[in-house]
């Protein structure tokens, strides 16, 4: 069964909730973060990449960077610009990106859910990672940004959202990329209660994408356990922020990669290595059309491979796409065996298009593929079988805006 339970928010003034509400903290470089936030006194990117509000070259991970978050926090609490709901609550967060509409619901989720495996996860986390958003949360006493959960959806639960957005929203506004955010307040006992048995009924919720921050949210929660040996389990560092989506109105974007060097291989040697495992020619329309086939840029050229049928695997992960790349591509003729560490590959976003291939391959790369998006019954089905994906085997878009809810701890 999974465990939600509603959460006395930490939020925005509603009127403030456009100005406040941003982008993750990882979707930005610290370049990038930096001018986002020049002359800016609202955005929640401040408080998410606090060495923004330092001069360049301060450690991003020293201890007076996460206690600056911790008090633009309370000071922002303090002049009224974030409000605290006076009883637990849940919120419809509504996402609607090229005409297409995502319903979310803000509640938190069960630290022993994901212990236990209810919450089921399919990549590994870094280290590294994970310790900055440790000390963010452990600093703060919050969590700032929403784990993106996934579930088998039921009409039962799609009623219940439904009926909970038939009025006015507490908040509407459109940010980057065109994407409008919506928001409705659920203070209804009975509303709540009902939401909260339907999810009960359900196996498993999937992580879709925060693997990090649920990871570094579990942490904290165990630290604080080991501090509090009275603990009831009812403290609020027992749960972690999330919003959970039904899986069919989730989409998911192609990631792709680029290629700084090819290994000491010329051109037509890398095509003919190719040429083993794919059925390759010329395309004017790379972008792929079908599980099974990826473009590549190469020389000024963009290429359609096709997985040869003798290699198609329906194993959950060796039959992904990513996957299939790494083995047959990336490690034996790339020689990218870690391509979390290897900085001879780097990852863009489908968001940014297959333009962006073709520019990186102008500036500091020679070759890019263009990847099929994975299927969110591919991500369930790796994750049942207790697997873990690739790299940058996803790529959600919309992304959720950090700062609408926190969830104090």
């Amino acid at each position: 069964m999974a465990i939600i339970r509603p959460f006395k928010a930490l939020r925005p003034r509603w009127d403030l909730a456009s100005k406040i509400a941003a982008l993750p903290y990882d979707v930005y470089s610290e370049e990038e973060a930096r001018k986002a936030v020049e002359g800016d006194n609202y955005s929640f990117l401040r408080i998410d990449r606090a060495e923004t509000q330092f001069p360049v070259g301060q450690d991003m991970y020293a201890k007076e960077v996460y206690e600056k978050a911790s008090s633009m926090i309370r000071d922002m609490e303090s002049k009224g610009e974030f409000v605290n709901d006076g009883s637990p609550c849940f919120y419809v967060y509504e996402l609607t990106m090229d005409g297409r509409i995502q319903t979310g619901l803000a509640a938190c989720s069960a630290v022993d859910d994901y212990i236990n495996g209810v919450i089921k996860k399919h990549e590994n986390t870094r280290r590294e990672k994970e310790e900055d958003r440790v000390r963010h949360v452990d600093t703060c006493n919050a969590q700032t940004g929403p784990i993106f959960l996934a579930y088998r959806g039921n009409d039962s639960i799609n009623a219940l959202i439904e009926k909970n957005k038939q009025g006015e929203p507490d908040c509407d506004f459109t940010r980057e990329g065109n994407i409008r955010h919506r928001v409705w307040t659920i203070s209804d006992k009975n509303d709540i209660e009902a939401l909260v048995q339907e999810f009960a009924k359900l196996d498993s919720t999937y992580i879709a994408d925060g693997h990090h921050r649920a990871a570094s949210a579990v942490r904290v929660s165990l630290m604080r356990r080991e501090a509090d040996p009275d603990h009831t389990g009812d403290e609020e560092y027992n749960y972690f922020l999330s919003v959970l989506f039904p899986a069919d109105q989730l989409k998911i974007m192609d990631y792709n990669r680029v290629i700084k060097t090819l290994n000491g291989l010329s051109c037509e040697e890398l095509i003919s290595k190719l040429s083993e495992k794919f059925e390759i020619g010329e395309t004017q329309d790379p972008k792929p059309q079908k599980k099974g086939e990826m473009g590549m840029y190469l020389q000024e050229k963009w290429y359609r491979l096709k997985v040869r049928d003798e290699f198609v695997s329906d194993d959950p992960v060796q039959g992904l796409d990513v996957a299939y790349l790494q083995r047959e591509v990336l490690s034996p003729v790339f020689g990218i065996d870690d391509p979390t560490t290897d900085n001879n590959i780097d990852f863009v976003g489908g968001i940014r298009g297959l333009k962006e291939l073709e520019r990186r391959c102008h500036e500091d790369c020679v070759c890019a593929f263009a990847m099929y998006p994975t299927d969110i019954l591919e991500l369930f089905g790796v994750a049942d079988a207790h697997l873990l994906m690739p790299p940058k085997s996803t790529w959600f878009e919309p992304k959720l805006l950090s700062g609408l809810f926190i969830h104090k701890i």
